[in-house]
């Protein structure tokens, strides 16, 4: 059985929302990464990066959740476009912006938002531009698609609701004036049972929610680090 290492946030939250649409079995694996279990070596084992999430299906490892929800989908066959040049070529091209866009610049927007240490404005200005930025693209697309790749809900539409969640974390309580055709898509996968099933998912472990000082410093260890630095 497929084991599936979780926590919940954007990424991670891909993930379950395919493996619940999907229907495979998987066991899942609670990581609490404000308690530093990315950090155990049984973990980092099976990602290098010691990031949420991993997959472990037999022998196959996989982490990385954009690379996880492909292997999933060329496993199963399931929420893949057609099999054409052309169709592949938008999965793959959407995907990877989802993965070197969306998620970084938006995590950074994230950071320095609400948890970086002073002075930040400049980099607040940075990262929010350039999440709002590609949020916009997304939101671009959506006005021209029903969903990401044209009529068909797909893998891709899957990554971008795993952030589309946060998007007024990572830009502020009025962003969705911005982004009406993310909110459009973001209320009808809310709506789809695999994923409020994948939402409830993070009622199973009681998961550490306070960003403290310990969990800060497992989180944001460069912060502690400058601390010392700034104290000597």
């Amino acid at each position: 059985m497929i084991k599936f290492y979780y926590h919940p946030s954007p990424n991670p939250l891909k993930v379950a929302l395919f493996l619940e649409e999907s229907g495979l079995p998987y066991e899942l694996v609670p990581v609490d990464t404000r308690k530093g279990e990315q950090h155990a070596p049984s973990f980092s084992a099976l990602n290098p990066n010691a990031k949420t999430p991993a997959l472990v299906d037999g022998d196959a490892v996989v982490f990385d959740s954009n690379a996880i929800l492909l292997y999933l989908a060329e496993k199963t066959g399931q929420f893949l476009p057609a099999n054409t040049p052309e169709a592949r070529a938008q999965m793959y091209s959407w995907l990877m912006f989802v993965a070197t866009g969306i998620g970084p610049y938006s995590g950074q927007a994230v950071h320095f938002r609400h948890f970086a240490p002073e002075p930040k404005a400049y980099a607040v200005n940075r990262y929010g531009f350039e999440a709002q930025r590609h949020w916009d693209l997304i939101d671009a697309r959506l006005a021209q698609h029903p969903y990401m790749l044209g009529d068909k809900y797909t893998l891709v539409d899957m990554a971008v609701w795993g952030w589309a969640r946060a998007v007024p974390f990572i830009l502020g309580p009025d962003a969705w004036t911005t982004l009406p055709n993310v909110k459009r898509l973001l209320d009808e996968v809310n709506a789809r049972p695999a994923a409020q099933r994948a939402e409830a998912l993070k009622l199973r472990h009681a998961f550490k929610a306070e960003m403290d000082d310990d969990a800060r410093k497992v989180l944001f260890p460069q912060n502690a680090r400058l601390d010392a630095e700034l104290a000597k």
